[in-house]
């Protein structure tokens, strides 16, 4: 498993861009819990080109190993829970070759530390499918607490499936949050 200082969070840079569009446009490579459907060839590529992937309602961050090659990424987006409470929705992303190695928990606890630190939300919260024990444990290995299941949530390959959603709340991050 990759030592905490092994794995870090950085800004999507060129060199990125052709692993992470195999991540998501490759069914081969998103697995079977990641493909949806081939969508808009060149969209990443083109947000990348506008914002960097960074902007006030969400963003994207790669995930680097050791040496600091693509792993994977994360991502977040805005949710909003009341008029006046957003909150982030995180997803992540890893290479085939680098599941199983503890990237997904470590990458996901720094997301949760960075979004803590640098935004004023009180909630980030993360949702996956109920087959998928191996991400609900990397959740709840980064400090996110089971809510429940959110029945029929997410259609994948011609079927609805049940989602399984976590949160965690600011002041469960500890104290720099």
């Amino acid at each position: 498993m990759p030592h905490r200082d092994h794995v870090r969070l950085r800004p999507v840079s060129e060199k990125d861009l052709d692993p992470l569009e195999r991540l998501h446009e490759d069914p081969d490579e998103n697995g079977e819990l990641g493909f949806f459907g081939y969508r808009n060839p060149g969209l990443l590529r083109r947000q990348w080109a506008e914002s960097g992937f960074l902007t006030p309602r969400g963003g994207r961050l790669t995930i680097a190993g050791d040496d600091d090659r693509f792993v994977g990424e994360v991502q977040w987006h805005e949710v909003l829970q009341g008029p006046a409470s957003p909150c982030w929705n995180i997803g992540i992303s890893l290479l085939v070759t680098e599941r199983g190695k503890g990237y997904g928990r470590q990458a996901q606890r720094r997301l949760v530390e960075y979004l803590f630190a640098h935004t004023k939300v009180n909630r980030i919260e993360a949702s996956t499918e109920v087959v998928n024990i191996a991400e609900q444990r990397a959740l709840e290995g980064a400090g996110f607490t089971r809510e429940g299941v959110l029945r029929g949530a997410c259609f994948r390959s011609g079927a609805w499936r049940d989602m399984v959603i976590y949160s965690v709340l600011r002041a469960e991050a500890g104290p720099e949050a």
